[in-house]
Formats: structure tokens, C-alpha cells, sequence
């Protein structure tokens, strides 16, 4: 049997399915509840004058701190602790750049030696870790509060 699917079907079908919404680098700060729901964390958020700093730990210890500008927008994500989490959630519309650099990074000898890393005047993406215990950090300069530098962010 051969099945037609109507085009207007498809349409019809995606406006009536709710979107997955979550928090990710570049994203708005309402999303950061979905990713508390969908990591099952639990979630402290602290206002730190210029930015909400959003702590997510994970059931396995390790913890997600999202940042989020006066206007929402998430400017920084950091993780640590055993397990990555879904980096292509948290880093959103940047994950195709960051899986670019990894990829070339694994080309070149020795790479399992260096962390993945991402150095543009926009973007600074930089995870490492071993078995047992990761970390990184995704920073957008152009999102952050006036003053901000990645230096500002607690280390992971």
C-alpha cells in the first residue's frame, strides 16, 4: 500500500504539536524551567545584579549554571560533574560550530590531549574532562551584560 501525505496534513499537524521548548546559549531565560524538567534538576536561580545566574544540579551531582542577561537571553552555560549533558540542547543553534571544531581537533595528533574548543570573537566554547567527570564552558560576548567577560564566569 502506498501512502500520499497531503502537504497541508504536515503543516496542520506540526502547528497542533507543542514544540519541545528549552533553555540553550542565545535562547530566552523562560526556557531555563524546561530544562530543569526535562534534566530533572533541582534549580536555584540568583540575581547577581547584571545577570540570573540559574543553577540546575542533575540527579547524578553534576550541575548546568545558565546565565541570562536583563533582557532574558541565555549569554553563558557551564557544566561539571560525572556525564555530559545534552550539549546540543544546551548549546542550541551553536552546537553545528562547536561539532565543526571537535571534528577538525580530532584530526590532529594527540587531540584526545586537548579539549574541544571553540575560539571566534563571538563565540567561546571550551568542554574537557575524562571518564567520570566533565566540564565546559559557552560564553557569547555579544549577549553578555556590558563589562561581562568570560573570566567573570565561575569556573566549571
Amino acid at each position: 500500500m502506498i501512502m500520499r501525505v497531503v502537504p497541508g496534513f504536515i503543516w496542520a499537524a506540526a502547528l497542533l504539536c507543542p514544540a519541545v521548548v528549552q533553555a540553550e546559549l542565545g535562547g530566552g531565560a523562560a526556557s531555563v524551567a524546561a530544562d530543569k524538567g526535562r534534566m530533572a534538576a533541582r534549580m536555584n536561580s540568583v540575581a547577581m545584579g547584571r545577570y540570573t545566574r540559574h543553577e540546575l544540579t542533575r540527579l547524578n551531582s553534576g550541575s548546568v549554571r545558565e546565565f541570562t542577561n536583563a533582557s532574558g537571553a541565555v549569554f553563558a552555560v557551564t557544566w561539571s560533574g560525572p556525564g555530559k549533558p545534552d550539549l546540543r540542547t544546551l548549546l542550541g543553534q551553536y552546537f553545528a560550530t562547536f561539532q565543526a571544531s571537535s571534528i577538525a581537533t580530532g584530526r590532529q595528533m594527540h587531540s584526545l590531549r586537548h579539549p574541544s574548543e571553540v575560539n571566534q570573537a563571538d563565540l567561546q566554547i571550551q568542554s574537557s574532562g575524562h571518564m567520570g567527570w566533565f566540564r565546559g564552558v559557552a560564553f557569547v560576548p555579544s549577549l553578555a551584560p556590558a563589562g561581562f567577560a568570560a573570566s567573570d564566569l565561575p569556573q566549571p
